[in-house]
């Protein structure tokens, strides 16, 4: 094990020797949110702490299986020692190295999930409602809740633009990857003669942000409207104003909601929506200002970029940023994502890997 790495245990080891003293001091739980960060970071720093201890175990396994072999009767059974020592050794260090890689805070949070549709017109309004039902299906799939915070339905039953709000363990940390532009190949429902179609929509799929927290709403920088809602909903929606639209005044970000009756339920979701919308420009602001000319081997999420092709006619769809071609697309669209999902995690662990060592 290379010395900055073993430097870097040991500080942890401290630092877990902190936090196990802070959560059993009296008042501890007082200050829920900090008690909960607590809580978070012990479980952490615990995990690698046994990893740890399993590794130096392992040290003093294969030190004693070196003894060993110094006798002759022993040597045959002390080399075998040896061997399953290092293996394991070897093995544990791979694993503790994974498990320093750093977390992206955001991977337990809920997201809003907003699908916009692009070039193609109407047929590119209808693949949009076919990826809402995908990534619908796929957080049915893992347990997770999808709840319509607006939609801005299309003529022939797609959407011009959808926002929804899914909520579950792990929902960003599965999702976070599927930001960026997604490309469909088929006849469109509106082709008279058969022809295959280019279209396309943009996903964007942003961290619930805690507003306590993260994103402060000056109300002096907001302009709150309310409006009668349109499309579906029942006579009550039509006839109130429950629809609200929210204008951020420095950045000209607009929201709006209308998905429940209740104009008080709408704001709430609005404000919310406002804030992870803030939340991710602020962040991308800072990558942008912090990038590397080392490119992330995922690219870097940004909307404008073609991430996923879906070709129909040979039913397969395509990942360029990793370069993976599946041929069952219909179960893909069906919201068997996670072969794409592993497979992009997996990238995005070799590429902070391949940074951690090139930094030890």
């Amino acid at each position: 094990m290379k010395p900055a790495l073993r430097a870097k245990l040991e500080a942890l080891g401290r630092r877990l020797e902190e936090v196990s003293a802070a959560l059993a001091a009296e008042g501890a739980a007082r200050e829920i949110e900090s008690y909960r960060r607590l809580v978070r970071e012990h479980a952490e720093l615990a995990r690698i702490a046994e990893l740890y201890d399993r590794y130096r175990q392992a040290e003093r396994d294969a030190a004693a299986a070196r003894e060993m072999a110094a006798e002759a009767a022993l040597k045959s059974f002390a080399e075998e020692e040896l061997k399953v020592a290092a293996e394991r050794m070897q093995q544990l260090e791979a694993e503790l190295q994974t498990a320093l890689l750093p977390r992206d805070p955001n991977d337990e949070r809920n997201l809003f999930l907003e699908i916009r549709a692009g070039t193609g017109g109407e047929e590119s309004a209808l693949f949009a409602a076919d990826l809402f039902r995908m990534y619908a299906r796929y957080a049915e799939r893992h347990g997770w809740q999808v709840e319509l915070v607006s939609e801005s339905p299309s003529d022939l039953g797609g959407y011009k633009e959808v926002v929804a709000r899914i909520s579950g363990p792990g929902a960003y940390a599965r999702l976070k990857f599927e930001s960026g532009g997604h490309r469909v190949q088929r006849v469109p429902q509106t082709e008279a003669q058969g022809r295959i179609h280019t279209s396309a929509c943009t996903v964007a799929v942003l961290p619930e942000a805690d507003a306590a927290e993260e994103v402060v709403l000056n109300p002096a920088e907001l302009r709150i409207d309310t409006y009668r809602a349109s499309g579906a909903g029942g006579q009550h929606v039509n006839k109130t104003e429950s629809a609200i639209r929210v204008t951020h005044l420095p950045t000209g970000i607009v929201v709006e909601c209308q998905d429940s009756r209740s104009q008080h339920k709408n704001r709430e979701r609005a404000l919310a929506v406002l804030a992870a919308r803030l939340k991710d420009r602020r962040e991308r602001q800072q990558r942008e200002k912090t990038a590397s000319t080392r490119r992330s081997l995922i690219g870097s999420g940004d909307r404008s970029e073609r991430i996923r092709t879906y070709n129909f006619p040979q039913g397969r769809v395509t990942d360029h940023r990793i370069g993976l071609t599946l041929y069952k697309l219909d179960r893909v669209m069906d919201g068997e994502l996670d072969e794409i999902v592993d497979a992009l995690a997996a990238r995005h662990q070799a590429e902070q890997l391949a940074q951690l060592e090139a930094a030890a």
